[in-house]
């Protein structure tokens, strides 16, 4: 496992970066600036949401704003991830619940509804070409008594009032299998969903951006340290293989490879690699139509998910059960140059095995990827101010599910940028602020999971 989780050089492609665009690999300028009002670190989506709401933000100011990417635009776990735009409306909200009381709970639940919504309109008001949909999402259950648990779960967030939940429909057994069309369903739940080409997506809000000339944009630029304190102006010291930038205000959009940079984020912000794929029909055969997105989860740890694309291709992303026991190749493993050891073949035959009417579909697995997701070690988002780093901030630790709440997160941590806008007045949800408390925690959910499953493996 690393101890230094800075990003490999080359990352094999993705689906999603089958067609790279003009800013693959863009440099607006043929040096570094050697200083910057803002600094981001990374241009994923966390990097291009917040420069966008950085941009509504200034009106006059005109700060400038230096994006730095260490490798090509959308690299990382967003141009690799399965395209899903899928709020949860009575899962991880309930858990939230149990732990946390149900306010906070009901603030995820709301703002991951909103998020959807927010996307939607800037997808729409700004003529992003990136296959956006909005549909429905069908989670299935595939044992009894996780999907008893999960209905309890749902019910109890329905009756307490909570609208996000009440929007979701659950249906059992036989109706669960009609519903979903997937074999052996035990239960399924329904709700509004979306999903798009997430590459397409960035590149788009990265072109708008850079019609303002204080933006930016540094691909291939890696930042390898920053300074320990900021200098005698309050400016920190970032270093590059082409040069050292100067920066009033950090943002660490790293996600996976933040304790690279910094260290107090070393199993707090978790690098997990996984795996997706695209799965195609022979252009002589007409499967079944899909138009819902999909999980499919097996038991309470082992779920893959799944997208119908315009083109008739799927993309499905997990196989959870083929690598899980084997630590190193997932957990701190930030090498997406090739594919894990194990799991490389789960996908073969998947729609055939899950699916009604896809027996004789001759549907096979196209492209197989993998990407390395940032695990927050308490299961929650770490988004504000770094504890301990005057005006340095942090986004990331989305748990593989960044993209229901990353557009809106930055839309209130570029406040708290722009404005020094306190956290409880930016919309976020309370229990995604960064804290000295967690940073300090000793929980780590992940290896607990592990060590529960398989006590008997080693590192």
């Amino acid at each position: 496992m690393a101890s230094k989780p800075f990003p490999v050089p080359k990352g094999m492609p993705s689906f999603w970066q089958t067609a790279p665009g003009h800013l693959d690999n863009h440099r607006s300028s043929a040096a570094l600036p050697v200083e910057s009002d803002i600094v981001i670190i990374g241009a994923g989506y966390s990097g291009a949401s917040l420069v966008t709401h950085l941009l509504d933000n200034q009106g006059s100011q005109k700060k400038t704003i230096l994006v730095l990417e260490a490798r090509q635009l959308c690299s990382g776990a967003t141009g690799r991830n399965g395209g899903h735009l899928k709020p949860d409306v009575y899962n991880l909200c309930s858990s939230v619940s149990d732990t946390h009381g149900l306010e906070a709970a009901v603030e995820i639940a709301e703002f991951e509804l909103q998020n959807v919504e927010a996307v939607k309109d800037y997808v729409h008001s700004s003529g992003a070409q990136c296959d956006f949909v909005m549909t429905q999402a069908v989670d299935v259950q595939f044992s009894e008594r996780h999907d008893a648990a999960l209905k309890a779960r749902y019910e109890k967030l329905s009756m307490a009032g909570i609208k996000a939940t009440q929007q979701a429909a659950h249906f059992h057994g036989r109706d669960a299998e009609i519903i979903s069309g997937v074999k052996g369903a035990k239960g399924a739940f329904k709700y509004s969903a979306g999903h798009l080409w997430p590459y397409k997506l960035i590149h788009h809000m990265f072109e708008q951006a850079l019609k303002h000339s204080n933006v930016n944009l540094q691909t291939n630029s890696p930042v390898i340290a920053i300074s320990q304190h900021p200098d005698s102006s309050g400016r920190w010291r970032l270093t590059t293989p082409r040069g050292d930038v100067l920066a009033q205000q950090v943002i660490v959009a790293t996600n996976a490879y933040t304790a690279a940079l910094l260290p107090e984020y070393q199993d707090k912000i978790i690098p997990y690699r996984t795996l997706c794929s695209r799965i195609v029909t022979p252009e002589d055969k007409l499967p079944p139509l899909l138009v819902n997105s999909y999980a499919l989860r097996f038991n309470e740890w082992d779920y893959d998910y799944l997208i119908p694309r315009v083109d008739g291709s799927i993309i499905v992303g997990g196989a959870r059960r083929t690598y899980l026991e084997h630590l190193q190749q997932w957990y701190g493993n930030v090498d997406d140059s090739k594919l894990m050891d194990v799991g490389r073949d789960y996908f073969d035959g998947y729609m055939q095995r899950n699916f009604r009417g896809w027996e004789n579909s001759g549907a096979y697995t196209d492209k197989v990827w993998t990407g390395v997701m940032g695990y927050s070690a308490d299961r929650l988002p770490r988004i504000g101010k770094i504890p301990g780093r005057q005006n340095m901030f942090i986004m990331g630790g989305f748990t593989g599910h960044g993209m229901p709440q990353i557009f809106l997160a930055a839309k209130g941590l570029s406040r708290m940028v722009s404005d020094d806008t306190p956290f409880s007045n930016t919309g976020i949800p309370r229990l995604f602020e960064e804290t000295e408390a967690r940073l300090q925690s000793k929980q780590n959910w992940l290896l607990d999971l592990h060590s529960g499953l398989f006590p008997a493996s080693k590192l």
